[in-house]
């Protein structure tokens, strides 16, 4: 881009920059290529690979089917589930190997500007390493870009040194639920202000 401040422009900006300019405007079709259809089958891939690191995880800490992540239907569709506006999830891989991940989502069935912090496991060779704190760091960074004011968080009460990494982050306990989350057997709650 010659003789512009912008590095990066993306929707209405985008074009009317081009019409400023006289620059020709091409279809989205334009841009679909087969190498970029491929990158996007491997990510759906990933979704069987994710969902078998996530609920053993969450078996190894004997969270219940019912009311938890274990029993949401996202699991299956992973890819999908976070490929939507202001909806992230951060995939842990070392040496090629998925290990685990954490996303960010709108609070389900709230009104107020609150994401939620979701699905935050790591298989135990991942852990101990300062991984869990910078994927809650770029989960945050995403959240604070997105103009979320609130990042709220459920765990389980055995879930003890993720607790501990989440308050030294700077989430504080709280006595009751937010939202809607379907997750009625996570009896920890937390919040963070962004």
């Amino acid at each position: 881009m010659n003789h512009s401040d912008h590095v990066f422009l993306s929707g209405e900006g985008a074009e009317n920059f081009a019409k400023e300019r006289a620059l020709e405007i091409v279809e989205n079709e334009y841009f679909h290529t087969k190498f970029r259809y491929n990158q996007l089958l491997n990510k759906k891939e990933d979704n069987k690979q994710l969902k078998d690191i996530l609920i053993e995880v969450l078996n190894e800490f004997e969270v219940p089917e019912e009311g938890t992540a274990l029993g949401d239907d996202e699991l299956n569709y992973m890819f999908e589930s976070y490929n939507k506006k202001r909806h992230i999830y951060y995939v842990l891989e070392i040496n090629d190997v998925i290990m685990g991940g954490a996303g960010i989502a709108p609070l389900k069935n709230s009104k107020k500007n609150i994401c939620e912090l979701q699905k935050m496991y790591f298989h135990k060779k991942a852990r101990g390493k300062g991984l869990g704190k910078k994927m809650i760091q770029s989960c945050i960074d995403y959240a604070k870009n997105n103009h979320f004011e609130l990042c709220y968080i459920e765990t389980m009460p055995n879930m003890l040194s993720a607790q501990k990494l989440y308050t030294s982050i700077g989430f504080e306990y709280i006595d009751k639920p937010l939202g809607n989350t379907g997750h009625s057997s996570c009896p920890v709650w937390m919040i963070k202000t962004l």
